[in-house]
């Protein structure tokens, strides 16, 4: 699904949580305005289409309801022109009670993402959130209950969390039945209070090799449970990407791709433990088959001689093929209960 996103950044915030800096993991400086939406969308949007205006950055609910309105009178236009099917926001679970929630479905929203980030106590407490796990799951039921299609985020890596944690929280997660999930592990960003708390001695993030092996096997945990991942990693931006804002911490441009790579060398070295070392993959997995700069190429070549992967067409996207058959990934990239 097309997105076209606005980024009201902080809006409806009541407090700074730890990790927090949204105008740096945006990109964008300022905060988007009601009367910027209009104009923006109609150098963008089709004459027909069925995409969403998303809100993200902020406590979108949280906002006085007058200026959730003016937003969404600036889209409303577009969804009665047909030129948009739906509105998107994103906000905190506390910010979703009953009359939050029929504000939003009495004006086109369509979508809402639950920034949850952890349901581990400690680790909410820890992170400035100000609500408890409870909140995250009544807020999903009454989403759901409005007939809102429901999106959630998670953290991993967070003051008082851990790998362990994390695949709790996503059990929690997968347990309230969402529409899509958005995974980040936790990067220390400059300025905030995660930032103080690492100088300080009392805080220490995941290491990428360590947030891309748990961020595999929650992707396969998702893949079982029948829940796509739409999002796993910050969205790059320049000053992440020249590590301007950035402390410390597991962010790399290409997280996702580490993330899904990880998937394909298990499956590859399952396969070639087998005696396959003639390898199809559909030529768009190609990429990711092999690793970024050819790791997983690499890796297997050093621990089981030749292997060759190439390119067909004919493979299904998210399989393999080899002398004994064709095989989903997912199901040789299979980790141990």
């Amino acid at each position: 699904m097309q997105v076209y996103p606005f980024f009201v950044t902080h809006a409806g915030c009541p407090q700074r949580c730890l990790f927090c800096r949204q105008e740096v993991i945006s990109g964008v400086g300022d905060s988007a305005q009601p009367g910027d939406v209009g104009a923006a969308l109609e150098k963008v949007l089709p004459e027909r289409g069925d995409g969403e205006v998303a809100f993200y950055g902020g406590s979108f609910t949280l906002q006085p309801a007058a200026r959730q309105i003016a937003f969404f009178e600036a889209v409303r236009p577009y969804l009665e022109s047909g030129r948009l099917g739906g509105i998107r926001i994103s906000t905190r679970p506390d910010g979703l009670d009953p009359s939050q929630v029929d504000l939003l479905r009495r004006h086109g929203v369509r979508t809402v993402e639950i920034g949850c980030q952890s349901f581990a106590p400690e680790v909410l407490e820890t992170c400035r959130r100000g609500y408890q796990a409870e909140a995250v799951v009544q807020a999903a039921a009454r989403v759901r209950a409005a007939g809102l299609r429901l999106g959630l985020q998670l953290m991993p890596g967070l003051p008082g969390g851990g790998p362990r944690e994390a695949f709790e929280s996503l059990a929690r997660a997968l347990a309230l039945k969402p529409d899509f999930l958005r995974i980040y592990p936790a990067v220390v960003l400059k300025g905030t209070g995660l930032e103080r708390l690492w100088r300080q001695g009392g805080f220490r993030p995941l290491e990428l090799e360590e947030a891309v092996e748990v961020c595999a096997e929650m992707l396969w945990i998702c893949h079982g449970a029948g829940v796509p991942v739409i999002r796993m990693g910050l969205q790059a931006t320049t000053g992440l990407n020249d590590g301007s804002v950035i402390a410390a911490g597991p962010y790399h441009p290409a997280f996702g791709q580490l993330v899904r790579s990880q998937l394909w060398q298990r499956a590859l070295r399952r396969a070639t433990l087998q005696g396959e070392c003639e390898i199809s993959v559909h030529p768009a997995d190609f990429s990711d088959a092999i690793g970024h700069r050819r790791k997983n190429l690499q890796v297997l070549q050093s621990e089981f001689g030749f292997i060759e992967i190439t390119r067909d067409e004919r493979i299904p996207r998210g399989a393999l093929a080899c002398s004994r058959g064709r095989f989903p990934i997912m199901d040789l990239a299979f980790y141990e209960d």
